[in-house]
């Protein structure tokens, strides 16, 4: 890259992350009541990204071959038991990746 080059990527790069954090506060003030649409995708969002990540995370496993999906299984099984217990989406999913890296890495 040129230098040139790199001065405006930097500069696309601050407006990109100027935009995405100002545009937000601009498009809904604090005064003004959020508009129902954006709610709905409030509550809706959260559980499709979820969704969409387990999916995507056990798109390649085959039962029929290997360890037949179980450390998958198991950290599945880990990310639920933590989640009803204490009800921490981010602890979950940690507990679960720790669970899963460690039954690959020592056990599979």
């Amino acid at each position: 890259m040129t230098f040139p080059q790199r001065i405006i990527t930097i500069l696309m790069v601050i407006l990109g992350t100027m935009l995405t954090r100002f545009l937000p506060f601009l498009l809904f003030p604090a005064g003004k009541p959020t508009p129902k649409s954006i709610q709905y995708l409030g509550k809706v969002l959260p559980a499709a990204v979820f969704g969409l990540l387990v999916i995507y995370s056990l798109r390649n496993v085959s039962v029929l071959t290997g360890t037949h999906g179980l450390p998958e299984l198991i950290a599945i099984l880990v990310v639920v038991l933590l989640h009803l217990w204490k009800r921490q989406m981010l602890l979950s999913i940690a507990g679960g990746t720790v669970c899963y890296m460690l039954l690959v890495q020592f056990v599979f």
